[in-house]
Formats: C-alpha cells, structure tokens, sequence
C-alpha cells in the first residue's frame, strides 16, 4: 500500500520546518558564544594595549603622564575582577577561544586572580593620583623591597602590604597574576 501523495508532501513540508529550526537554533547558539569569544578577546587586548602603556613609562620614565598612566590602569581595573569572571562564567572553552575548562572546575583560584588583577591594577591609578607631576623614586622599585610573587608565588593579601609596596612592585605583581592565570588557565 503506497501512503497518499498528499501525506508524503506533509511529512516532507514537516522534516524541512525542523531542518530549519535545527539549522536556526545552531546558528543562534553559536553566535552568542562567538560573541562572548570576541567580547573576551577585545577586552584581553584591550588590557594589554593598558599594560603596555605603563610598561613603555616604566622603562622612559620621561614619558610619564600621570593622566595616561591612570587611564591605563583604570582600563585594566574596569575589565578585571567580577568583569573577568562574568566573561567566563557561562562559556569557558569555546571555538576560537584559548580558554581552557579549568576556569569551570577551578573557580575560586580564577575568581582570585580576577580580583588580584583589580587590586593591582587600583595601586598603579592611586599611584598616578599621588604623582600627578612625574614619575617619582616613590613610584619605582628599590633593592630594599622583597619581590615575590611569580606564577607559583605568593600575592599581597593585606592592606598595609599593599599601600607600602611601589607602583612598579605592584606593576611587575600584575604581570605575574596574567601569567599564572594563563599558565593556569589557557589551553593554547
């Protein structure tokens, strides 16, 4: 028994309406989790554009401006912290992204990195504040401040740590909380 010709164009008609919702669905899918990708990615270099700007016055200090010294730093303390954090919280790994799903299995330690960023990243626009002239010895490492850091060293958890240490500890402290958090966190 051959099913009726009008029964086969409605079967037909209905595979094509779900190829298409299928076909839509993926692509409405995908285009916010290439939207949250290149959001990340802006906003990444974004903070590097920030970081090389106060790199480049560290080693001229000459071409300090304070005004842009603390945008830089701004820049970076605006995309850091819960900023990061809501970036990664719904879609880690992705097409096109060198995020790795560690950052879902691992919250805390990202949530702390984010947060460190911030916090260095807000010394280095105080600093700026205090020194609206130039850069001072203030501002700049001396052999009497302890390093540390590092990506598998400590970070500055008080305050008065904080508020002692220079801008350019706090600057090189910033660097090292980028580089664990990609050594930790980025796939590629």
């Amino acid at each position: 028994m051959n099913p009726p010709r009008e029964l086969i164009q409605m079967l037909f008609k209905q595979l094509s309406v779900v190829f298409l919702l299928t076909t839509v669905c993926k692509a409405a899918m995908a285009e916010p989790t290439s939207n949250v990708v290149m959001d990340r990615q802006r906003e990444m270099k974004e903070i590097a554009a920030a970081t090389k700007t106060i790199s480049e016055m560290f080693k001229a200090p000459e071409t300090y401006s304070s005004e842009s010294f603390k945008q830089a730093a701004r820049a970076i303390s605006d995309r850091a912290d819960q900023q990061l954090v809501d970036h990664y919280a719904a879609t880690t790994a992705a097409e096109g992204s060198d995020a790795s799903d560690l950052i879902a299995s691992d919250p805390d330690r990202f949530n702390d990195l984010a947060q460190d960023l911030k916090t260095y990243a807000d010394k280095l626009a105080e600093a700026a504040d205090k020194q609206p002239d130039s850069m001072s010895d203030e501002m700049r490492m001396d052999d009497r401040e302890p390093m540390g850091g590092g990506p598998l060293g400590t970070r500055i958890r008080n305050n008065a740590s904080l508020s002692a240490m220079s801008a350019e500890h706090a600057f090189h402290l910033m660097l090292q909380t980028c580089t664990s958090c990609h050594a930790r966190f980025r796939a590629k």
